[in-house]
């Protein structure tokens, strides 16, 4: 997602915020997305970062040119953008998190999981994840998801939290 959509008058691919792509901003707008049961749009956001991150060398830029992909095979580097950088470099986590749907509530005893990663990423597996005191372990396949060490202290719930607004936790 862009700074500015093209079909906007100071729509620019080259200027800093007037149509270029930031990839930190596009994790939270995934986030956003996913949370509120927009799955597919949160994937096609998440799928086009983690490509420009495969162009970058995995290393992404702080932002990067707006160019449309039908006039670019690839990215174009913003002039002077910072990269590697601080919170581009934690766009991809962030995307992963809200891909898998890891919504941990350790102080009401529970961590919710409900993956939506798309195909061409799977498998996944996790190990050593800080949790609770504990290390979990995830593995995510094209047929489902197990966790190992889970600590006593928490419930896994296999399903997504409620839109935002709806905050209240899951009784068991």
């Amino acid at each position: 997602m862009r700074t500015l959509a093209t079909s906007m008058g100071a729509y620019n691919p080259v200027s800093y915020h007037n149509g270029s792509v930031w990839p930190h901003d596009n994790a939270i707008v995934s986030a956003g997305l996913v949370r509120y049961g927009f799955v597919p749009e949160a994937q096609r956001v998440a799928r086009g970062i983690l490509a420009a991150a495969e162009h970058f060398g995995g290393r992404l830029p702080e932002l990067f040119c707006g160019f449309d992909r039908s006039e670019f095979a690839s990215p174009v580097p913003y002039p002077t953008s910072c990269s590697p950088q601080a919170w581009a470099a934690a766009a991809p986590v962030q995307l992963l998190r809200s891909l898998l749907r890891f919504d941990p509530w350790v102080p009401f005893g529970e961590v919710r999981l409900a993956p939506a990663v798309p195909g061409a990423y799977l498998p996944l597996r996790f190990d050593h994840v800080a949790l609770a005191g504990g290390r979990v372990s995830l593995e995510v396949t094209a047929d489902g998801f197990e966790v190992g060490g889970l600590p006593e202290s928490v419930r896994l719930v296999r399903a997504p939290r409620r839109a935002a607004t709806d905050l209240r936790p899951t009784v068991p």
